[in-house]
């Protein structure tokens, strides 16, 4: 069965564009695929988070990514930092990295422009741990966004590298997912791109009915269409674009139809829309709460995954070991 793996850096909640743009497709490939999810502590320590909150993070997006649907029983779901092969990788392949091609990646140039006083060796070998999170586990696919791309064919990279300079074939190389239809994206409610943690425009998993409805409602539309038929400006577009992921058809095309004839009242299908939301993600943060409480099953949970996850990247880093030269006396 080939293997598909995914992460994510604990560094804020869950929200309906992680949902809809793969945590929906990771819930419905468990049955396909061999799937090794986890979250990625040690990639969020190039942001320095302070102790007390990295425990916390670590354990909120656990228990959403449960609450979301993911099986433990079908799928590998554990904590980076509890699979030492990976940091032994990250290792091994820094030595086949270089300072130039590194500096390159579109990812470390941006960091550095936004963070000039953060400018870490963590973030400049960025892509080479990530790369390590991938050919531990010999992953055949990764779902990633295409702000990742880069970082993907750099894993393709140093797998090639790898088996090139110790004349084996320990990794193969690995490819993007996009679950048959592309990747997914989600606007957010300021009417600027996907939604997103950094831009402050999303509606989150945990959130509440009040705080949904009230960032729903706070959503930025214009002032109407006057001539029949129009096209939709993009902040109206963006509107109809999470109405059809969470409504009924008949919904949309009603609001559709108000808008074709220009008598659409936005008051209405904001409220229309905060509604449909909650009911999507309203039973998950009760399943959020629930899981959030359960220490033992947490701890279960990680320990099982790091289980698996241990015994498949054991024999990766056995290989990669015995080629570069690592002998026992």
């Amino acid at each position: 069965m080939e293997i598909v793996l995914s992460g994510i850096r604990p560094t804020g909640q869950l929200h309906l564009g992680n949902y809809y743009g793969a945590l929906r497709n990771f819930v419905r490939i468990q049955d396909k695929y061999e799937c090794y999810y986890f979250i990625a502590d040690l990639h969020s320590l190039t942001t320095h988070p302070h102790p007390d909150d990295f425990h916390a993070n670590v354990k909120n997006i656990l228990a959403e990514y449960l609450a979301a649907g993911l099986d433990p029983e079908k799928s590998a779901l554990y904590i980076q930092s509890d699979v030492p092969e990976v940091s032994e990788l990250y290792v091994l392949l820094n030595m086949l990295a270089y300072k130039g091609e590194l500096e390159r990646t579109a990812a470390f140039k941006d960091k550095v422009r936004h963070n000039p006083e953060n400018v870490n060796a963590g973030l400049l070998t960025y892509p080479v741990l990530m790369a390590s999170d991938i050919l531990i586990q010999r992953a055949n696919w990764v779902p990633v966004g295409k702000d990742q791309d880069q970082h993907l064919e750099m894993s393709r990279v140093f797998a090639k590298r790898f088996n090139n300079f110790y004349g084996v074939e320990v990794f193969p190389e690995p490819h993007a997912m996009d679950f048959g239809g592309g990747s997914l994206k989600v606007p957010g409610l300021d009417g600027n791109g996907k939604m997103g943690k950094s831009e402050g425009n999303g509606i989150y998993l945990a959130d509440d009915e009040k705080t949904i409805t009230k960032k729903v409602m706070r959503a930025v539309t214009d002032s109407g269409p006057t001539v029949p038929n129009s096209p939709k400006p993009v902040v109206i577009e963006n509107l109809f674009t999470l109405l059809k992921l969470v409504s009924t058809p008949d919904t949309v095309e009603f609001f559709d139809e108000k808008w074709n004839d220009c008598s659409i009242r936005y008051g209405d299908l904001k409220k229309q829309l905060a509604a449909d939301i909650c009911k999507v993600t309203l039973p998950i943060r009760e399943r959020i709460i629930e899981i959030s409480q359960d220490n033992d099953y947490l701890a279960k949970v990680v320990k099982s995954g790091c289980e698996r996850a241990r015994a498949n990247a054991s024999k990766t880093l056995e290989a990669a070991r015995k080629a570069v030269g690592f002998r026992k006396f």
